[in-house]
């Protein structure tokens, strides 16, 4: 069995490289008020699964925004990997044209908010430019 330090800072790693940033977000936002949910989150979502070698960073965006898109109520979660899947090499039309594809599966309602997500993304990161 592996140490669940050694998976926490694989996690917290991952999610550096996702985020472009020094301190992991998902982590640090819940460190006030949950703070073993935001371990939970290092340890198992990134440090056992995102860091997992099968599938390159940019093909593992691409799976994570189209699931978040189609779930429709993750829209905090959907802006942050929006931000991954560009770190990770997708351009904004693959980004767009992955969430037009949610609307033949997910419904418009989905793919809309998913767009709107991807436009505060793509503004946000303009404006920091």
């Amino acid at each position: 069995m592996e140490d669940s330090g050694e998976r926490y800072e694989r996690g917290i790693k991952a999610l550096q490289r996702l985020s472009g940033e020094e301190g992991p977000s998902p982590v640090t936002s819940l460190a006030d008020i949950a703070p073993d949910l935001g371990r939970f989150i290092a340890e198992f979502a990134y440090g056992d699964v995102i860091s997992r070698s099968e599938l390159e960073p940019r093909d593992r965006q691409l799976v994570t925004i189209g699931a978040l898109a189609a779930l429709g109520n993750a829209a905090p979660q959907l802006r942050f990997h929006i931000n991954g899947a560009l770190n990770a090499g997708l351009t904004r039309g693959e980004i767009v044209e992955a969430l037009t594809q949610i609307a033949v599966y997910a419904g418009f309602p989905a793919a809309i908010n998913a767009v709107t997500a991807a436009r505060e993304v793509f503004a946000a990161r303009d404006a920091e430019a």
